[in-house]
């Protein structure tokens, strides 16, 4: 068996939550049913899960339940884009951004009055990999642009954002997940983001 999945015995005596439970959260959406994983085993068959997703998860539901309903916390887990909108002010606020990101944002965007959610998500993600000062920002605008040309084709599904430089030249592609990338030698994975982890992380700090 996969070394990163977990079975549903498993994972209901680790986290201590009922069968009910698990498929209420299900039915709810705050469980991916692309997670519910059915395998042939000796005693039949069972389901399993992606461990570290599956267990991150219901942490997060079971920290989260008190402060916000099941239909917020399903909101916030998917992958679609919310219908928020920002004012330049309050991107820097609530820490979405830092001074010197909303910049170079505003360069490539322009100054407006609010930013729907979409343009947030843009900003957020070119914050994250600045902030690690891994990316340049002439780089950043190349990041900004390769969200802006082809994040819209993913509709909603989730997708992951690859960042990778070979001999100083840099590149960004946007691929559906989960997907399993293999380079030459000669090529640096600088980063690799869920997309749909980051919108789940931005709709918390919208909250």
């Amino acid at each position: 068996m996969d070394q990163d999945l977990i079975s549903k015995k498993e994972l209901l005596e680790l986290t201590g939550i009922s069968y009910g439970q698990l498929y209420r959260w299900k039915r709810k959406n705050l469980i991916p049913e692309d997670w519910f994983i059915r395998r042939s085993t000796y005693t039949g068959q069972e389901t399993f899960f992606p461990k570290e997703k599956i267990i991150a998860r219901i942490d997060k539901i079971i920290n989260m339940k008190d402060g916000l309903s099941l239909d917020e916390l399903a909101d916030m887990f998917s992958p679609s884009l919310a219908g928020s909108m920002l004012k330049p002010e309050e991107l820097l606020k609530r820490n979405i951004v830092s001074k010197a990101s909303f910049e170079l944002f505003a360069q490539h965007y322009g100054t407006a009055e609010s930013y729907p959610f979409q343009k947030i998500l843009y900003a957020y993600i070119l914050e994250r990999l600045l902030v690690t000062g891994e990316m340049s920002r002439d780089e950043g605008q190349g990041l900004l642009q390769v969200l802006e040309n082809h994040y819209p084709k993913f509709h909603g599904k989730s997708c992951e954002l690859i960042f990778v430089r070979k001999m100083g030249i840099s590149a960004f592609a946007l691929v559906s997940s989960p997907v399993e990338w293999y380079f030459d030698s000669g090529v640096k994975m600088v980063a690799r983001l869920n997309l749909a982890s980051s919108i789940e992380e931005l709709k918390a700090k919208l909250m």
